[in-house]
């Protein structure tokens, strides 16, 4: 954890003393109840499930599309934690499955339901077809999963949203902004809590977590020199969702406070430091094809070919933000933590005629980015799509 928190240019982590603040809290909570988690094998739900596991739950299920990643959280947990008294199952499965239907029309009673399931890359957006599923799992499948929990009285539902759903200027931020207004919707009906992320340091398919592949591929190492982001662990990221579902009001966003010891870093700056860190001087190329030629054999002389260079893809925002100026802010409940207040402020009439709009897209089985794109802006004016006609496939 230290090597790691040196890599994201910390000393200590986020969140130690409000788990330290709440920690009896949490304790009481969770023993005595039952959670599902979706999305539960993924990086940040897997650090959810461990979150939660280790109190001690009533009942904890997880669901995950990926039965690999699957076995290897049980394997995690059994190698690490042992057994809980409470029942502890997991199932690969589609959220929007018929199966997933039949499963909590079976056994869908639980006190907390925490969604981490998520199309988070920006690259999503580089074909339509890929573009429609993002909406279906960021939005449709949530608002299915949360009217599910309404109909079998579960006390608060969680959904992890992000930082890019703050002024966004991708789709993919921009299906979360969406997705929150679908929240609002709903939590005149069930208690509903969110988080704002930032990137989470190495989690799976991330370029931090790119890295290490290249370093065991023996490939170079490229990333943008001009953008910077917010970064926190894994474990940072399972503290942050499961006090937001325990702790939150209806309605509540929270997201972590900006601090000496969370700040911008730019991904060239970790490239080089985790290089470093690694044993190998960085050797700046002038491009792709130097990179890769000299991978071939500066390792071996300590050093690693990199090609750090300006970010010119579709969606990209050169910084990350947490919350709008017009958003009203709790900063003094919690020592790390952040909360945005809202109100049940939506657009019914809008949300329903994006709903059918997109339905009937898919019914067509036909559509193109731009009528995505149009859909979207109905319902954010202010989104601010930037398309280059770029994407991140086109580079290594």
């Amino acid at each position: 954890m230290n090597n790691l928190l040196k890599l994201i240019g910390r000393d200590n982590e986020l969140f130690i003393q409000d788990i330290a603040n709440y920690e009896k809290k949490l304790l009481d909570i969770v023993s005595s109840s039952s959670f599902l988690v979706l999305g539960g094998a993924g990086s940040i739900g897997q650090s959810v499930v461990k979150e939660i596991f280790k109190r001690n739950p009533l009942k904890l299920h997880v669901v995950d599309i990926s039965e690999n990643n699957m076995v290897e959280l049980v394997r995690d947990i059994r190698s690490s934690m042992g057994y809980i008294d409470g029942d502890f199952k997991t199932f690969a499965l589609d959220i929007g499955s018929v199966e997933y239907n039949a499963l909590i029309e079976s056994d869908g009673k639980y006190d907390y339901v925490l969604n981490l399931s998520a199309l988070k890359h920006v690259r999503s957006e580089k074909d339509r077809f890929t573009l429609m599923r993002m909406i279906d799992v960021n939005v449709f499948n949530t608002d299915k999963t949360i009217l599910q929990s309404i109909k079998n009285n579960t006390k608060r539902y969680f959904c992890v949203s992000t930082d890019k759903a703050t002024n966004p200027v991708n789709m993919m931020g921009a299906s979360k902004r969406i997705m929150e207004m679908f929240l609002m919707r709903r939590s005149l009906d069930i208690e509903i809590s969110t988080a704002r992320f930032a990137n989470v340091a190495f989690s799976d398919g991330s370029l931090l977590h790119g890295f290490n592949q290249r370093i065991e591929k023996n490939q170079p190492i490229v990333a943008p020199s001009d953008i910077k982001r917010y970064f926190i662990t894994s474990k940072e990221s399972g503290e942050l969702c499961l006090m937001s579902c325990i702790f939150g009001n209806n309605r509540d966003i929270f997201f972590p406070k900006l601090s000496k010891e969370l700040h911008l870093m730019s991904f060239a700056d970790i490239a080089a430091t985790y290089l470093i860190d690694r044993g190998y001087e960085p050797y700046l190329c002038k491009d792709e094809s130097e990179a890769r030629l000299l991978s071939k054999s500066l390792p071996k002389e300590g050093k690693w070919p990199c090609f750090f260079s300006s970010s010119d893809t579709t969606g990209e925002k050169d910084f990350e933000e947490f919350y709008t100026g017009d958003e009203a802010l709790n900063m003094d409940r919690f020592e790390n933590l952040g909360v945005i207040k809202n109100e049940a402020i939506f657009n019914e009439e809008l949300l329903n005629n994006f709903e059918n709009k997109i339905r009937k897209l898919k019914t067509n089985l036909s559509w193109t980015k731009n009528d995505l794109v149009k859909q979207f802006i109905k319902l954010i004016p202010a989104f601010k799509h930037q398309e280059t006609n770029k994407y991140l496939d086109s580079k290594m």
